[in-house]
């Protein structure tokens, strides 16, 4: 982890709502989501939060051997976003606990403020993390991994 991590880093991304980003889309599977409106979805507007914070950090962090994975979300979605609006999220690093990372961030569309809140981040070694993970998933019972 880079020394240069700090509370107090500020950063800015837009991001331009395509209809694949919007609630009908993101579970293709379920037909209630199907007929929602075209929106963008709670679910990707969290993942356009992450991407955020990720970019924020990366250039601070030994990317790609470091990464971060998100431990917690308390985001609000007060505004409705339809396709075709770009959608400006502002993310400050707020505090830095060790590998733990706290992010305050703010979200608005050009027209309404969409969203604000936390999340937290922690940064991870990739090898490590992946290797855990492909453990975990060999180790499961065959029923949790739809075979059963």
């Amino acid at each position: 982890m880079g020394v240069s991590l700090y509370p107090g880093l500020s950063f800015e991304f837009k991001f331009k709502i395509p209809e694949s980003k919007t609630v009908p889309f993101l579970y293709p599977e379920s037909p209630e989501f199907r007929l929602m409106p075209k929106v963008l979805a709670t679910g990707f507007m969290v993942g356009l939060f992450e991407w955020a914070c990720i970019q924020a950090i990366n250039p601070y962090i030994d990317w790609p051997n470091e990464q971060t994975v998100g431990i917690d979300v308390k985001l609000s979605h007060q505004a409705a976003t339809p396709p075709g609006l770009t959608v400006t999220v502002q993310v400050k690093l707020e505090k830095v606990e060790g590998r733990k990372l706290i992010f305050y961030i703010v979200a608005d569309d050009g027209v309404d403020k969409i969203s604000e809140g936390r999340h937290e981040r922690f940064i991870i070694d990739a090898a490590k993390f992946n290797a855990k993970a492909k453990t975990k998933a060999r180790a499961a019972p065959a029923r949790c991994r739809g075979m059963g």
